[in-house]
């Protein structure tokens, strides 16, 4: 359950990456073969879809104009993708546990992550760590999605 949960925190920092990240891992086999929707976000078009939105995402999140993470439709997506991605990383028998514990983190980690980000801004400006935000997002879910044995019990 541990890919649910760090899944979870990356949609609290960006909403859309983790529908991204669980196509690419559709796409490369390292989703769980009985996963929902497994064939679905694994088609060229879907796939492409997700990355699109992530992109326009992180885009969006550089402008001046850009809502915090924390309004109310901005919590409700994080909610959502959270939900879907941690169901779909999650073992068999998982499922509702893992999307259950990946919105808990997701939306904890939203006000956490909005409260640095401010933080942050006041001193290195909103590009700057936007860019930088996006960097450690991205990197995150795909190590996250790509990654099946972060669930291996040892």
């Amino acid at each position: 359950m541990l890919r649910s949960i760090l899944m979870g925190f990356v949609a609290g920092q960006r909403s859309m990456t983790p529908l991204a990240a669980v196509a690419a891992a559709a796409r490369q086999g390292t989703l769980p073969p009985d996963a929902l929707l497994r064939e679905f976000v694994a088609h060229p078009v879907i796939a492409g879809g997700t990355v699109a939105l992530a992109a326009a995402e992180m885009a969006g999140d550089k402008m001046k104009s850009a809502p915090d993470r924390i309004v109310p439709l901005g919590l409700i997506a994080r909610t959502l993708t959270a939900a879907y991605a941690g169901a779909a990383l999650a073992r068999p028998g998982e499922r509702v546990a893992g999307g259950a514990v990946a919105v808990a983190c997701a939306l904890g980690s939203s006000y956490i992550g909005w409260r640095m980000r401010c933080a942050a801004m006041d001193r290195y400006g909103q590009t700057a760590t936007g860019v930088a935000e996006d960097a450690l997002v991205l990197g995150s879910a795909l190590t996250v999605a790509l990654s099946p044995g972060l669930d291996r019990r040892g």
